[in-house]
């Protein structure tokens, strides 16, 4: 199997950042390395990132020097492009406060080793929800629907922190510019989704996913709970983030096969037009999300937003 490069941007992170620099070392593939950059911390997660480094064998760790704040989705991409230049074969997206199974990059390598070369894929799994403690709460959503471009268009069911992407994958990212509102793995689910990669989707959980008040995004354990907070949240943050992902897939249509190309068109289109036509885009199969209660939110938002 080729070296796995993970890939973890920080930010104020030293509360549970040690349990996850554990958790690498407990995996049971062995040929990873570390590419690591900080996002403006002003705690001791530098501190905690140079203990960990000064353990680790020469060759095991990269740090980015580039100073700054840019967000997650940025600070990620940095990562993967500098792995990517270095030719590393996959690449594992990893977030500060989790834990990972120490069969988590097996499971992942495993399935994208499978695939043809040049075949861009992404692989991601379920996760073990856990409270601050790592106390079990519950399961992610299993999935109910196959993930897919129009789908991805409607709703990320792809973790970032369980994620994993071949190279070809990792080459046709690191080329794009990814929207201000995007979060890394959504836009990494739209992309290879459309350019007609697979989306290898892994029923076993591989992370156990820390809930707490800091948490960028979070995960309730039912779908019921996930249509509630999107509610919250309100139909204004959601219509920003798709007009943004449209548009900027738009931009970057040579990133996309044929297909996706024509739905993006289409998707723009109405987005910039009458009720009438986006009644025309909501005919387009595929463009649904998990369940009928949430398609039905997401079709009422982007009639009236």
């Amino acid at each position: 199997m080729a070296r796995i490069a993970i890939l973890l941007s920080t930010c104020n992170g030293e509360r549970f950042l040690a349990e996850q620099l554990d958790s690498f070392e407990r995996q049971t593939h062995r040929d990873w390395v570390l590419y690591w950059r900080d996002d403006g911390s002003t705690d001791d997660t530098r501190r905690c990132m140079r203990d960990f480094a000064n353990r680790q064998v020469p060759g095991r760790r990269v740090i980015l020097s580039d100073p700054g704040r840019y967000g997650a989705t940025e600070s990620f991409l940095r990562l993967l492009r500098a792995a990517v230049r270095d030719g590393h074969g996959f690449f594992a997206f990893a977030d500060q406060d989790d834990v990972w199974m120490p069969g988590k990059l097996a499971r992942g390598g495993a399935a994208l080793e499978a695939v043809p070369g040049g075949v861009p894929a992404l692989y991601f799994a379920r996760q073990k929800l856990v409270d601050e403690r790592l106390r079990p709460t519950g399961l992610s959503p299993r999935l109910r629907r196959s993930p897919g471009f129009l789908a991805a268009l409607t709703q990320n069911v792809a973790t970032g922190c369980t994620m994993m992407l071949n190279r070809a994958a990792a080459e046709l990212i690191s080329t794009s510019t990814a929207p201000a509102a995007a979060n890394h793995d959504w836009w990494c689910y739209l992309l290879v989704a459309g350019a007609g990669g697979r989306l290898l989707s892994d029923p076993v959980p591989v992370v156990l996913y820390r809930q707490h008040h800091g948490n960028a995004v979070g995960a309730p354990a039912f779908y019921l709970g996930r249509g509630l907070a999107a509610l919250r949240r309100g139909s204004g943050a959601f219509m920003n983030i798709l007009r943004q992902n449209v548009f900027a897939l738009a931009d970057q249509k040579d990133l996309l096969a044929a297909p996706a190309r024509a739905q993006v068109t289409a998707m723009a289109q109405a987005l910039g037009g009458s009720a009438m036509c986006r009644v025309r885009a909501l005919r387009m199969p595929g463009l649904r999300r998990q369940t009928w209660p949430e398609t039905l939110l997401f079709r009422l938002w982007f009639l009236v937003g």
